[in-house]
């Protein structure tokens, strides 16, 4: 088991069984789309980010964006790490079918796979930096030919995917992790 002081908040309730077998961590299961609605949580969230710090790890589908994208800006300006799994196609066990969008999400990912989200993010050694300069910035991604350039969305999802990160990063997104894991363009 691996410990950690942050608090992992996950979609659900499998997502949280599922990273209980893996770290020794208090874990938040936020109910889904819940979350958008309980006021109360978010609150709680806050003041925990602000203590010990937060990390987010949700679905790589549209549905884990948005509430990836919702709490990170409940949560700016506080102790905050993005995780994110890479877009993996197949089903959870426990499902009939595979979700609409055909990826696995959190509970269906290998325990190394998701070490290794984890260890991409800085987790692990508090790489990540929470001030306001971050080293690379939309201007390089737009030098680099992945933001705002002809067959830019292309060449981005061929960074991401030679990268192992989720396609439906957006730039904003892609420059955090990009200065979270320390990479240069």
């Amino acid at each position: 088991m691996i410990k950690l002081k942050e608090t992992i908040v996950v979609e659900g309730k499998y997502d949280k069984i599922k990273l209980s077998s893996i770290f020794d961590a208090n874990i938040i299961d936020i109910g889904g789309f819940k979350v958008f609605k309980n006021k109360e949580n978010i609150e709680l969230l806050k003041r925990i980010a602000e203590k010990k710090g937060i990390i987010i790890l949700t679905d790589s589908d549209s549905s884990g964006f948005k509430i990836r994208n919702y709490l990170k800006s409940c949560l700016a300006g506080k102790k905050v790490y993005n995780v994110y799994i890479p877009d993996i196609k197949g089903k959870e066990k426990r499902k009939d079918k595979p979700s609409s969008e055909g990826l696995l999400g959190v509970e269906g990912m290998e325990k190394e796979i998701i070490i290794q989200a984890f260890e991409k993010s800085g987790v692990f050694n508090n790489k990540t930096d929470f001030s306001k300069d971050k080293k690379i910035t939309k201007a390089d991604l737009y030098r680099a030919g992945l933001y705002g350039k002809e067959n830019s969305k292309e060449k981005r999802m061929e960074f991401l995917k030679k990268n192992n990160l989720p396609q439906k990063l957006s730039s904003n997104s892609l420059i955090e992790i990009l200065n979270s894991l320390g990479i240069n363009l």
